[in-house]
């Protein structure tokens, strides 16, 4: 095979959501970054091969209006927005491709599909460079990075450099984790596969492989499957084997229990009412739970998450609860298939948990990371991983740029504190930190058109861009009451809203942070029930239309329209310009996607 030499400033292992989200978020912020993914599509579990919607901190107890809006935010909501409005058929290869154009769209971001990370050369506890093969091409690459980030989920890359990494279910007594069971062992979470089907509007039949597993309405009593039209995530197996090793085997399995599953509802004579229904998808990649987990140089626990801790060095956060499973899958037919305990905060993740113990220039992002089998219960879900990713890849990129090394990263909180604020520049929500109020409009006196009682002008320069003071939300003394967004009038014809200062000033970027309704869920999903609790298509709360107006400090100059923008429905927008003796800027409100009322989290004005 030929062998090409690479050298980025970070090597990203895994396309899955928190590999696509460490790439492009170290790109973004300056990075020369490879990103090699093993499969023909970026996504993971929540690719066209396996169709998990993406879950996280937004779930049924974490929404309120004004109050909770715990969805995740920063690079997978611009993701989830665009797929949205671009994807109204929920198709789940438009997803695939929007995930692959926003790799594609990185001038910094080498993306290498089919190519798996298969060894690395480890020099005095530092990885000297990795080899990835891509056999469809029948290439090689040497992969020589400054640092190494492993989002595979499987652990490969960290397995190959020797990082250390724990595996099945810890002892309750280990880390007094009273969700754990009395004894430790090597079980642990089971694959799924899912199916989706459709009403073909006449009769269809169906006829299993001879090899499908049977059931019956008492072998699926705990396991609802009353709507057929996505299938289920209980159709789960192999927690009691090596779900890295007998992966095939598994596959082969998940196969005979989904086909069984279908069977039963098709022919058992239990649902009559399928009798239009047929198949019309069903993966054969399984979606896989669990396998390694890393060990960092902070190891989270069930404690870590129930109490909602505050860490200095936080990154991202989580609030999906500690969802256990069963091992043993569908077998365990006299058990729930999920317990769920619901923790009252969201809680944050530190950038320790994402850094190898062993290897010193090994970092992790997604459901490999440093946590026990009971915290990583909640850590693993995609929406989560989406905010590690993030987290690591913008933390990665400030690393390599500024020369320094991990342990000198997490040792200097000057710099701890640069990547969050990069991280809440670029709408990151991290519990407990403080935005910087490091921009011109902070000095500058604000008025609007009108304004509601709890959503005052002011708000637009308070620095935070979302509230989660409510039920669900963040611990109350890590966080700050208020809907910190200007919202005019329901009845306001007309609304704007201006910044003045009292001198003039040069202004080179504007950014503005809209309301996207992140107190509902936004996902692709196939579950008629999932998206039932959404907006499919633009948020109505986002405005849609809308211009920028500046006046100059000279009495004889005009005020002149900088910009306008049309059928926006993004969360944040960022604007380069290149204005000077500014003493006025104005936005005017032409329309939202729905809301009868314009909101505004905050416009930012750099210099």
């Amino acid at each position: 095979m030929a062998i090409q030499k690479l050298e980025p400033d970070i090597l990203v292992a895994g396309g899955g959501i928190s590999g696509v989200s460490a790439a492009v978020a170290a790109a973004r912020n300056g990075a020369k970054v490879v990103l090699c993914q093993d499969r023909p599509v970026l996504g993971g579990n929540a690719s066209s091969e396996i169709r998990m919607h993406i879950v996280g901190a937004a779930n049924s107890k974490r929404r309120k209006e004004l109050e909770t809006e715990a969805r995740e935010g920063g690079m997978i909501e611009e993701i989830l927005l665009e797929n949205a409005v671009r994807n109204p058929q929920r198709s789940a290869s438009m997803f695939d491709l929007i995930l692959y154009e926003k790799c594609r769209a990185e001038p910094n971001l080498t993306l290498l599909l089919n190519t798996t990370v298969i060894e690395a050369d480890v020099k005095e506890g530092r990885i000297a460079s990795v080899l990835a093969v891509r056999e469809s091409t029948e290439h090689r690459f040497r992969i020589h990075a400054k640092l190494y980030m492993d989002c595979t989920g499987d652990g490969r890359l960290g397995m190959e450099a020797g990082a250390l990494y724990k595996t099945g279910r810890e002892a309750a007594s280990e880390y007094g984790e009273t969700l754990a069971s009395e004894n430790g062992d090597p079980y642990r979470q089971g694959s799924s596969l899912l199916f989706t089907t459709r009403d073909t509007g006449r009769p269809m039949r169906f006829i299993p492989p001879a090899w499908a597993r049977k059931f019956s309405e008492d072998d699926l009593k705990f396991r609802s499957h009353d709507t057929w039209e996505y299938g289920y995530w209980w159709v789960e197996f192999g927690g009691m084997m090596d779900t890295i090793a007998e992966n095939e085997t598994i596959r082969d399995e998940l196969l005979a229990i989904m086909l069984g599953v279908w069977d039963h509802i098709k022919n058992s004579g239990n649902h009559p009412e399928s009798e239009n229904w047929a198949l019309d998808w069903f993966g054969f990649v399984p979606g896989k739970r669990e396998s390694r987990r890393f060990i960092g140089k902070y190891l989270l626990t069930q404690a870590d998450l129930e109490q909602a801790r505050h860490f200095d060095d936080v990154i991202a956060y989580g609030g999906w609860p500690m969802d256990t499973h069963p091992p043993e899958g569908i077998d365990a037919t006299e058990l729930n298939p999920a317990h769920q305990p619901f923790s009252p905060y969201v809680y944050g993740i530190p950038l320790r948990a994402l850094i190898s113990a062993n290897v010193e220039n090994l970092m992790f992002a997604g459901r490999n990371i440093s946590a026990t089998h009971i915290a990583f219960s909640s850590t693993r879900v995609m929406g989560t991983c989406a905010a590690m990713g993030q987290g690591a890849g913008t933390a990665a990129a400030l690393i390599v740029q500024s020369g320094i090394t991990l342990n000198d990263a997490l040792s200097d909180m000057a710099f701890i504190q640069n990547v969050q604020r990069q991280l809440l520049r670029q709408d990151v929500y991290l519990p407990g930190i403080a935005p910087a109020k490091d921009n011109l409009a902070s000095s500058a006196v604000i008025r609007a058109s009108s304004e509601q009682p709890e959503g005052q002008a002011a708000n637009v320069t308070d620095g935070y861009t979302r509230s989660m003071h409510g039920p669900g939300g963040a611990r109350p003394e890590l966080t700050v009451p208020g809907t910190h967004r200007w919202m005019s009038q329901p009845g306001d014809p007309a609304p704007w809203i201006e910044l003045e200062w009292p001198a003039p000033v040069s202004i080179s970027e504007i950014v503005f942070v809209f309301d996207t309704g992140m107190h509902r869920r936004l996902t692709l999903t196939h579950s008629d029930e999932v998206l039932n609790t959404m907006e499919w298509g633009p948020q109505p709360e986002t405005i849609k239309d809308f211009r920028v107006t500046v006046g100059y400090a000279d009495p004889e100059s005009q005020d002149q329209l900088l910009f306008s923008v049309q059928n926006n429905y993004l969360r944040q927008i960022v604007r380069k310009v290149n204005e000077e003796n500014v003493k006025k800027l104005r936005v005017d409100i032409d329309g939202t996607n729905g809301l009868d009322h314009a909101r505004l989290f905050e416009i930012r004005c750099y210099e």
